[in-house]
C-alpha cells in the first residue's frame, strides 16, 4: 500500500459529531446501550463501541471518552439525531442528561509521521499510545489507532482556533474524507445512514477492536451478538479492498460475485474513500467464501473488480 501522506496534516473534523452524556447514573445507562464495558471506561482512554437493535445489528457506532464529569460519545453528524433520539427513549427515571454537543466543542485532527513531535512543540501531556486520552488545559487530545500517528485534538472554539493557527503554519490542510481513509486503513469501520442495521457488529470486526465485551452481561441486542460469537456461525467478514475507477463508491452499495447463490449480493461496501494514488480504498462486509474465491465486484458481477489487501490486525483473535 503506497500511503503517500505528507508529514504532517490538518484535517476539520466537522463530519463528526458529539453526544454528551451527563448524570449520576451515566454508567448504568450507557452499560445496557453499547456493546462495550462502559465500567471500565477510564479518563485516560477512548473505547470503540457499537449500538444495537434488539436483533443485535448495528444503530451506529463511534468512540467514547471522558472529559472531566461527561462522557462524549463521538459518531458521525449524520447518524447523531437519530441515536440521540433513541437513547432519550430510554431514559425513564434515570438520572442522565443526553444533549448535541457537536457545536460546543469543535474538533481537528492530525495526521502523519511528524504530527507527534509537532503536537509536543505546541502542547503539553500528549498522548503516547493509541487510544490514550490526555488533557491540557480546556483541550482533550485523543491519539486515534492508525497505520500513521493520527490524533485528535477537542475543545472550546477559542481554544482550539489558538492551536489551529498555529498548525498551518507547519502543516498542510486536508479534508474529512482523508480523516475517513484513516479509519479504513486501521480497519476500523463506520456506520453510516446507509448502513443502519445492516451489519451485527462481528461482520464489521468490531470483536477484533476491542469494541465488544463478552462478559459485561445485558444490553440491546446483546443475546444475539453472544450467540453469533459462541456458536461461531459468522458468515461474513470485513475485508479492506482497493477499488479502481473514478466513480466513488458509496456506503451500503451491494457487491456481487459469481460464487455467490442465486446472483445475491456477496457484500456491502461499509465505507470507501480516495486514495493519493488514484482509486478507492475501502472496508467492505463480504461472504467468507465469495471473498476466498477473490471474485468480488462492484454494483453488479461485471462491475469493477476488487483487490483485497491485509488489514493491519489478524482474524484468529476473534
Amino acid at each position: 500500500m503506497n500511503n503517500q501522506i505528507p508529514d504532517s496534516t490538518l484535517c476539520n473534523l466537522t463530519q463528526l459529531g458529539l453526544i454528551r452524556i451527563t448524570g449520576r447514573d451515566s454508567v448504568d445507562f450507557l452499560q445496557g446501550q453499547f456493546t462495550n464495558d462502559i465500567s471500565e471506561l477510564t479518563e485516560g482512554e477512548c473505547q470503540l463501541n457499537g449500538c444495537c437493535n434488539p436483533k443485535g445489528h448495528l444503530l451506529a457506532n463511534g468512540w467514547l471518552f471522558r472529559r472531566g464529569d461527561e462522557i462524549l460519545l463521538q459518531l458521525p453528524s449524520a447518524t447523531l439525531p437519530a441515536l440521540l433520539k433513541r437513547l432519550s427513549m430510554f431514559v425513564f427515571r434515570s438520572e442522565v442528561k443526553l444533549a448535541d454537543a457537536s457545536d460546543e466543542l469543535v474538533r481537528i485532527g492530525l495526521v502523519g509521521r511528524d504530527t507527534a513531535a509537532q503536537l509536543n512543540s505546541i502542547l503539553p501531556n500528549l498522548p503516547t499510545v493509541p487510544q490514550q486520552v490526555t488533557q491540557a488545559g480546556d483541550l482533550t487530545i485523543i491519539q486515534l489507532p492508525g497505520v500513521v500517528p493520527r490524533f485528535e485534538i477537542i475543545g472550546p472554539e477559542p481554544s482550539i482556533e489558538k492551536i489551529r493557527l498555529q498548525l498551518a503554519e507547519i502543516t498542510t490542510p486536508t479534508d474529512s474524507s482523508f480523516w475517513a481513509l484513516q479509519d479504513i486503513r486501521a480497519g476500523i469501520p463506520t456506520i453510516y445512514p446507509a448502513t443502519v442495521e445492516a451489519f451485527i457488529p462481528q461482520m464489521v470486526n468490531m470483536q477484533l477492536l476491542n469494541g465488544i465485551s463478552f462478559t459485561k452481561g445485558c444490553y440491546c441486542g446483546q443475546e444475539i451478538v453472544a450467540r453469533t460469537q459462541h456458536r461461531g456461525t459468522l458468515k461474513r467478514r470485513m475485508y479492506l479492498a482497493h477499488i479502481d475507477g473514478n466513480q466513488k463508491p458509496s456506503a451500503g452499495d451491494a457487491l456481487f460475485s459469481h460464487s455467490a447463490e442465486h446472483g445475491k449480493p456477496a457484500g456491502t461496501v461499509v465505507d470507501a474513500q480516495p486514495v493519493p494514488e488514484g482509486g478507492f480504498d475501502a472496508l467492505v462486509m463480504v461472504q467468507i467464501p465469495c471473498f476466498e474465491a477473490d471474485d468480488i465486484h462492484l454494483k453488479d458481477a461485471s462491475g469493477e473488480k476488487l483487490s483485497f489487501r491485509d488489514l493491519p490486525y489478524s482474524f484468529a483473535a476473534g
